[in-house]
């Protein structure tokens, strides 16, 4: 490996907030590779959280819906999506603009207890954990056109024709699954899908980085459209603590 770029990864390990058991799961490991793609590819500051505390979604709702009255949550409650939400900075300012939220979703054990003679378990808890998370993601973005999340799940509920899939699809606005959808979709925006990626078979580091690139680098073309690229702070890495 090329000097450079050992140094390169080894600060993308630094800038994703995990802990390290979770930097080195499949989905941290292919981050901390995208990480490193997009410091190459874009001159933007990187910054990773582990959470979303819900007190600051709820003002950020305030602020940019001001007609709007909103429910006030406890403090300290927050949204933890497995990978983190990894998002660019506006230059001058603390300002931050996600371009990835993502999760990872295993579900399904009925085959082993089959295999042992034990009764099946019943389906669905980790999706309906899902939705709720993904309602509170689509709600701190209304205020842009996109919707960079991504799911991936696997499992043996998630198999063809599983019912577990139509609960899935549910959750995405009954888009497809197994597609890519960051900017939102329909006459005014309504569909803010996001991705969903499902299936029975485990997703490999190298699957989850090429989705994933994919779905950052959208999002940052998105915002440079928007703001334009002199909006973003260049070539600094920053780890929220």
């Amino acid at each position: 490996m090329a000097e450079k770029h050992r140094l390169r990864l080894n600060r993308a390990g630094t800038v994703i907030n995990m802990t390290s058991k979770q930097q080195e799961s499949t989905l941290g490991r292919a981050l901390k590779r995208v990480i490193v793609r997009l410091a190459e590819d874009f001159d933007v500051e990187l910054r990773h959280e582990k959470r979303w505390m819900l007190d600051s979604i709820v003002q950020h709702m305030q602020e940019s819906f001001p007609d709007v009255e909103f429910y006030t949550p406890n403090p300290g409650t927050f949204i933890s999506p497995d990978g983190g939400i990894l998002s660019i900075r506006r230059k001058g300012s603390d300002t931050i603009y996600p371009i990835l939220i993502s999760e990872v979703k295993n579900q399904g054990t009925n085959d082993l207890r089959v295999a042992e003679g034990k009764a099946l378990q019943a389906k669905g808890n980790a999706i309906e954990r899902l939705g709720k998370n993904v309602i509170g993601f689509r709600t701190v973005m209304l205020t842009e056109a996109i919707m960079p999340f991504v799911c991936f799940g696997y499992g043996v509920d998630f198999s063809d024709n599983s019912s577990i899939l139509d609960r899935v699809a549910t959750i995405a606005m009954f888009g497809k699954l197994n597609e890519t959808n960051v900017v939102n979709i329909g006459e005014g925006g309504q569909f803010n899908r996001g991705s969903f990626y499902f299936r029975r078979e485990e997703w490999t580091v190298d699957e989850m980085e090429e989705i994933t690139y994919d779905i950052a680098s959208r999002a940052i073309h998105y915002y440079f459209a928007k703001y334009g690229p002199q909006s973003f702070a260049p070539d600094e890495f920053i780890a929220e603590g």
